[in-house]
Parts: C-alpha cells; sequence; structure tokens
C-alpha cells in the first residue's frame, strides 16, 4: 500500500503550483480551485520513487513541486497504468495515460524534460469518478 505525500493545486495556467494539506473533487470534473486542462487530465500523479531517481541523475535534491503535477505519492508503481483504477483515501481515478513532460520542465531545470521522458517517470494523469475530499498521508492503492 501507498500514502499520498504532497498535494498540489494550480490555481491558473502557467502561475506556480500552491501547497494544500487537502483537496475536494467533483466526479468528472477534477479539483476543487485547480484548473483542468483536458477532460481526460483532469489530475496529474507523480511517483517519489521516480522522482528520487531523477535527483539521482541529476545528483542532487530537487522540489517535486517544479514537476507541477497534483499528486506526489509513494509505494505506487505508475508506468503502464493506462485504464486501471487509482485509489487515493476515497477517491477513485481513472489513469488515462502518461503525462508526458514538456518544456516548462528545462525552464525550471535544464536536462529535466528528458530526464522525465522515459518509463513514465513523468507521472500519470486520470479522471476523478466520485466527489470525496482526500489529504496528505491518506493510503494510496490500485483496485482490486
Amino acid at each position: 500500500m501507498g500514502k499520498l505525500e504532497k498535494i498540489w493545486l494550480k490555481e491558473n495556467k502557467g502561475e506556480p503550483m500552491v501547497v494544500v494539506e487537502e483537496v475536494n473533487s467533483l466526479a468528472n470534473q477534477g479539483l476543487l480551485g485547480n484548473t483542468t486542462e483536458m477532460k481526460h487530465r483532469q489530475v496529474t500523479i507523480l511517483s517519489a520513487e521516480d522522482w528520487s531517481n531523477v535527483e539521482k541523475e541529476f545528483g542532487f535534491a530537487i522540489d517535486p513541486i517544479i514537476r507541477r503535477a497534483n499528486f506526489l505519492v509513494t509505494g505506487v508503481q505508475l508506468k503502464k497504468t493506462k485504464g486501471k483504477l487509482l485509489n487515493i483515501g476515497s477517491m477513485r481515478i481513472e489513469i488515462t495515460g502518461e503525462t508526458k513532460p514538456c518544456q516548462q520542465m528545462d525552464t525550471a531545470l535544464a536536462g529535466l524534460q528528458a530526464a522525465l521522458s522515459t518509463d513514465w517517470r513523468g507521472g500519470a494523469h486520470g479522471t476523478i469518478l466520485n466527489d470525496t475530499s482526500i489529504r496528505i498521508g491518506d493510503p494510496v492503492t490500485w483496485n482490486a
């Protein structure tokens, strides 16, 4: 079983991410207070273990907020999970694909886009299936 380590919201496109302790969701719409870019990409999830591997490549600690994901999770593998259901606390998320890193990653740190481009290290994205509230520390599991 995994754990929700961080929650970030993007209140407006292009603006810095905001750290929050808990968040509410609306089914098929996304997170309250977060701008949603596409219907199939309502939320983005980053693996802390994959992020740690990126840090090892760079040789120093990097604040994962620069990845611009909504959730940082530990203990679950995101690679090749399209179509699976992820539970974060009571939130159910259908994984709709791999989050491909954009040019903004290199603006934040030269070489970050390439470092995140393999093996789903940029994370996963999905659609939220239910109205609920989650908070840091909630368990993260795959739907059996």
